[in-house]
């Protein structure tokens, strides 16, 4: 196995000079999203004090990416990635300043609250399309696995860093400092992109059929492929199942712990913690080879770990707890995102990989919904169990398969078809 001592993979990506520049922007933009998202879910608690209200922010940020990131996966297909990009982050950009704004005015309540979240679940479900599709094509095809842990490496440092920062300014200056950060890290990433260059165009020819069967085609090619169907299965357990954690915190740290803000900052922080070194520890190994067994090990420990969560009252074993499902889920997604990015053909890739960022963000979605409903009915440790449930019964289906996944995402692209 390899060690953490092993740099080598993630020095190599970043001497290609495009990633480097999408690297360094990415890392500052999404410590301002971070900051922000935490920000929006203690306004929410403190508004509305209520785990239904937590749920429906959760699903106006992440319901949209259900339903348009097929239709996002066919526009990444057919445009140029990285002005899409570019785009989506200018849309983000508007949003955080927008929200800036109403906080310093004193208008913000939870109406706006879930309308300029609803807004950016529907920028993010194009960008998510756009960014899975386009860091690819920033590097050669070697540097992929290493790129994208290291993707997700800093999206989790972020996590860890923005809502530390968010504690502090929302309880030494308010809400509107945070939202207004946020966007200027928005236009520091958009200077980055315009550093940052595609090396290689992977859009296929020109297309008459319509989005709608352009679509299907991507769904199709998914579900027939040996080895991004099943896995697909068990990125939606890990979204459904276990990432809605995340999105109810506010909840757990009000209801369950007693404690306010700072209390959410620690949960939030111990599970990034986790988060970040399972994505450097998988960003130096660069290389796919023995990455399915890893990811499926992955479901399982989210699984104990929520139980173990349910099951405490005590604040330091839940900040263990969340270690490990920080980990668990970044280990889960990021693996299979890399297997997927392996396996797809390139004509196909902005299509597919849209499929995997609607299940990865939407699947949060319907999770804290229907979560954040039982909480109010039978609390939060309950409701969250179902979730340890739902993961436990994938592992299990999916080990059984384990052999054909890795023959079919270990391997050349196009093998599982």
């Amino acid at each position: 196995m390899a060690r953490f001592s092993n740099l080598d993979a993630i020095s190599a990506a970043l001497r290609q000079r495009n990633f480097a520049w999408y690297f360094a922007g990415s890392a500052v933009g999404l410590v301002g999203i971070w900051a922000q998202r935490l920000t929006i879910g203690w306004l929410t608690w403190e508004l509305t004090q209520s785990g239904f209200w937590l749920g429906i922010v959760a699903f106006a940020d992440l319901f949209p990416t259900v339903v348009l990131t097929p239709i996002a996966g066919v526009v990444a297909d057919r445009v140029n990635r990285h002005k899409m990009m570019f785009v989506t982050q200018f849309l983000g950009m508007m949003q955080a300043f927008s929200l800036a704004a109403l906080a310093f005015a004193g208008w913000l309540n939870i109406w706006w609250l879930v309308g300029l979240t609803a807004f950016v679940g529907t920028v993010w479900a194009f960008n998510t399309a756009a960014r899975l599709s386009m860091v690819p094509n920033l590097m050669e095809r070697q540097h992929v696995p290493s790129a994208v842990a290291m993707d997700s490496a800093i999206f989790n440092l972020a996590r860890f860093i923005g809502p530390v920062m968010a504690a502090y300014l929302f309880q030494a200056t308010g809400a509107g400092v945070t939202f207004l950060i946020n966007g200027l890290t928005f236009m520091f990433f958009l200077a980055c992109l315009l550093q940052a260059r595609m090396i290689r165009d992977e859009r296929g020819a020109r297309s008459k059929a319509n989005f709608f069967i352009q679509a299907t085609e991507g769904i199709r090619y998914a579900a027939k492929h040996r080895g991004i169907g099943p896995i697909l299965i068990l990125i939606i357990a890990l979204a459904v199942g276990l990432k809605p954690t995340l999105e109810l915190f506010p909840g757990v740290a009000g209801s369950v712990y007693g404690l306010g803000v700072t209390g959410l900052s620690g949960l939030v922080a111990s599970a990034a913690v986790g988060a970040t070194i399972a994505a450097v520890w998988l960003a130096q190994r660069g290389t796919v080879i023995g990455m399915t067994g890893i990811v499926i090990s992955a479901l399982a420990l989210g699984a104990v770990s929520l139980f173990a969560f349910t099951a405490t009252k005590i604040f330091i074993l839940g900040l263990c707890c969340t270690f490990f499902i920080g980990a668990a889920i970044v280990i889960g997604g990021t693996g299979t995102q890399t297997l997927m990015q392996n396996a797809v053909d390139g004509a196909m890739r902005g299509r597919v990989m849209s499929l995997y960022g609607m299940v990865y963000r939407g699947g949060p979605a319907i999770g804290a919904l229907a979560m954040g409903s039982a909480a109010e009915l039978i609390g939060f440790q309950a409701a969250l169990a179902c979730g340890g449930v739902i993961c436990s019964a994938v592992f299990l289906w999916i080990l059984r398969r384990r052999k054909l996944l890795i023959q079919n995402l270990e391997g050349n692209p196009g093998k599982g078809l």
